[in-house]
């Protein structure tokens, strides 16, 4: 153990331990000891601390024992004549420095001071270039945030990451499009160096955590000066400008184990080596580091995360804590490179060398990046030179199976005008025709590859894609087609990805791009009669028709334990799988996570019990579960990772059930808001009265028959309800109830088991008069 780093970080430890101890007492002095503390979305309390120490740390007065104990783990700074092993010392400094970060965070909270509200200091943020979200193609709600978020002079920073953005990231940490994360602490070289450093972990797809800074200037300034998108949607996440901020991603990471690993606080141990050995992360310390970040750095190597530094600082070689390295110095201007740019690329692949993050990324031949970081784009209408689809206009995707001597592969067509000849703004038809040849290709795959087509587009970095088949709607920015992108290259990524990411079923791809009206329109109406086609075929397509379902276990470097059975009424939890999805998986990669199951020893039709399915949960769950239902809530339901959009969840006075999105921050009338609920049901838990689900289950033939299927739902999350209205709608009159969706109860009306009662009564839901459920 070095003892700079040693003395260096233990100094930090004691420097942060007491600003924290100062910062505690004069807010407890100021506001009192019973004043709530909470990080704002999320769950798990203070979690660093709930996850070292099991304390569930909800207003001021918890802090304090929090504090004593931070204190009780500092060692005396080393003596400069005296040499120690320090390494367990400057762990226990490490961890006290997280406590100290996270009750600063916590009184920050408390005084209104997170997320912070970071002074732009002549920094010109454009609208066009802040991530949002659009809703619709005439309702740019992503300016309306953008102006939000650099009000008076400010530009809002994230905090830390809220729940429901964590349950949506988890089916991409868990599939490989983000193979692991990066905190990146200071400030870059140069913005051009920080610009190609965040495009490099981009295009690799890993998520960016941004904090920290040198001398007052920080990473996150340089970025935003050279109109980089800041946010969820593009993996780039800026939390502060201060060192303290860096608590947030080591919260992430607690929280991840809490999430999808099924443990509880407390189980320090057990959540150390699950980062370790699960969570891929490092810490890319950017610019001179003071002991404050090699306290912060001590606390992140208690999680297996390795820090990698473009400064001359000491090394720590030996692995033991880590897997690889624990400290590797990397001065940017030794590091060979023709030019700083190539030197960022160096430092880049340096870290996920040392942390032995596995990549998977395609060849993808075109003039901008590409990566799935690049997915959450969004290309604002003063930034974007054309447009395809969107309101009032034509556009239609296609992928179909022919024979391999029709098919050229690579071929690209465009038959219509490119991007040169569109005046700016344009709105242009757009039509893509995709076809597949393959010895394995199968007529079901067609709709399954071509679903795919929205992700391979919108990989590139100033590409934006939304919808598929006939309303699919493309945004092209100026930026992009400054440096060479045409529409042929629309056609070269789904080339180069169909090719790398279904080889076992695709041997031959060609892609053609049409921008003529009149050929857009009639190619649009072959495709709708294909579209109709596979839509009466899956609509045909049930449990019964079948003599296979899938498993999924894709979940299982997360949530070791869960098992998930996917049959042609049921998607998976998530929401991103269903059958047909697993069917090409299995042909994909026979030996992979998607595997068949053929439906064997019939135990119950009603509850959706078969002995080969219970077979395949005890092997492929660790031996930890035996029986499994399809079709029940009450009698060993499937196992729930962390992924799903939601969960239900017996009301017993109701007798029936509530419904709750990952998306719904509200309180429910079991008393539980959805974030606490998930820490019930999820980590690979089967949790009899509880369960998580696909949301298009809801409308499943197949939705918990053997409890009384749609009648026992007595409350639902108001975004749930409108935005699945109308097939609820159509799945109550299905079952005869057809004003039953209004008689479903949603946080608008009742947050509390008293007022939800009174509400079912008053319009007479049937759950009411159905058979007990206890």
């Amino acid at each position: 153990m070095s003892k700079y780093i040693a003395t260096a970080a233990i100094r930090g430890s004691h420097a942060i331990v007491l600003e924290a101890e100062k910062t505690l007492s004069q807010a407890i002095k100021e506001l009192g000891p019973d004043t709530p503390v909470a990080f704002t979305n999320t769950a798990y309390f203070l979690p660093t601390i709930y996850g070292y120490t099991g304390t569930k740390v909800q207003t001021l007065g918890d802090m304090v024992p929090i504090m004593e104990k931070a204190r009780s783990f500092l060692a005396p700074v080393p003596a400069d004549r005296l040499w120690l092993p320090y390494l367990g010392e400057t762990l226990d400094a490490g961890v006290a420095t997280l406590f100290a970060e996270e009750i600063i965070m916590g009184v920050r909270f408390v005084r209104g001071e997170q997320p912070e509200r970071m002074p732009l200091n002549g920094i010109k943020v454009q609208t066009s270039e802040v991530s949002g979200a659009f809703t619709s193609p005439d309702e740019e709600v992503g300016a309306g945030r953008a102006a939000a978020a650099q009000s008076n002079g400010h530009y809002t920073l994230n905090g830390p990451i809220d729940d429901i953005q964590l349950r949506t990231w988890g089916i991409q940490l868990v599939d490989g499009r983000m193979p692991g994360f990066a905190a990146i602490v200071g400030c870059a070289k140069s913005n051009e160096v920080a610009v190609r450093i965040v495009r490099e972990l981009q295009r690799r797809g890993i998520l960016i955590f941004l904090c920290g800074n040198v001398n007052g200037r920080s990473i996150i300034h340089q970025l935003l000066e050279e109109g980089v998108q800041l946010g969820y949607d593009t993996y780039t996440v800026p939390f502060g400008t201060d060192t303290v901020s860096a608590i947030y991603p080591l919260g992430f990471a607690t929280r991840s184990a809490l999430t999808f690993g099924g443990m509880t606080g407390g189980q320090a141990r057990d959540i150390l080596l699950y980062n370790k050995n699960r969570v891929f992360a490092f810490v890319l310390a950017l610019g001179e580091v003071d002991d404050l970040k090699y306290a912060t750095a001590a606390g992140a190597i208690t999680y297996g995360f390795p820090v990698i530094a473009d400064t001359l600082i000491p090394q720590i070689l030996p692995t033991g804590i880590t897997t690889y390295e624990h400290v590797v110095s990397m001065p940017f201007d030794e590091i060979e490179g023709k030019d700083d740019l190539e030197r960022a690329d160096r430092l880049v692949e340096r870290c996920i060398e040392v942390r032995g993050v596995k990549i998977r990324m395609a060849q993808v031949d075109i003039p901008v990046a590409y990566g799935s970081a690049f997915e959450g784009e969004i290309i604002r209408r003063d930034a974007m030179l054309a447009e395809f689809g969107g309101k009032g206009g034509i556009t239609f995707e296609y992928l179909k199976m022919a024979d391999s001597e029709d098919v050229q592969d690579g071929r690209v067509e465009l038959e219509g005008p490119d991007l040169d000849t569109f005046k700016e703004g344009a709105n242009v038809p757009l039509g893509i025709v995709v076809e597949v040849a393959g010895r394995k290709m199968q007529k079901d795959f067609e709709s399954v590859l071509e679903r795919q087509i929205h992700h391979m587009i919108n990989g590139a970095e100033g590409v934006q894609h939304i919808g598929q088949r006939d309303i699919a709607w493309v945004r092209i920015a100026k930026g992009s087609y400054q440096r060479g992108f045409r529409l042929r290259h629309l056609g070269s990524i789904l080339h180069a990805k169909l090719h790398a990411d279904y080889s076992a079923i695709v041997d031959k791809v060609q892609v053609k791009i049409y921008t003529n009206k009149a050929k857009v329109e009639e190619l649009r109406e072959v495709a709708r009669g294909v579209y109709n086609e596979r839509n009466i075929k899956t609509a045909n397509l049930t449990d019964e028709s079948v003599d296979t379902f899938y498993s999924c276990t894709l979940c299982q470097s997360f949530a070791p334990s869960h098992v998930c059975i996917i049959n042609p009424e049921r998607v998976g939890l998530c929401g991103a799988y269903n059958w047909l999805d697993c069917k090409a998986s299995y042909e994909l990669n026979p030996t992979g996570p998607n595997q068949p199951i053929a439906k064997k020893g019939l135990i119950s039709a009603e509850k959706g019990e078969w002995e080969s399915a219970n077979q395949f949960l005890y092997q492929h769950s660790n031996s930890t579960f035996n029986r499994l239902t399809l079709y029940s809530v009450m009698d060993a339901p499937m196992t729930a990772c962390g992924c799903f959009e939601c969960i239900m969840m017996l009301i017993p006075e109701a007798n029936g059930f509530m419904v709750v999105s990952r998306e719904d921050t509200g309180m429910t009338p079991a008393g539980m808001a959805f974030s606490t609920l998930a820490g019930v049901a999820g980590g690979g838990q089967q949790s009899p009265g509880m369960m998580g689900h696909g949301k298009y289950y809801l409308v499943s033939k197949k939705f918990i028959p053997k409890e009384g299927g749609l009648k026992r739902v007595v409350w639902m999350s108001a975004n749930l309800k409108e935005s699945m209205e109308s097939e609820l709608r159509e799945a109550c009159q299905r079952i005869g109830e057809p004003g039953l969706i209004d008689k479903i109860a949603d946080g608008r009306n009742a947050t509390t088991v008293e007022q939800l009662m009174a509400f079912l009564e008053e319009v007479g839901h049937p759950a009411l008069t159905m058979e007990s459920l206890i």
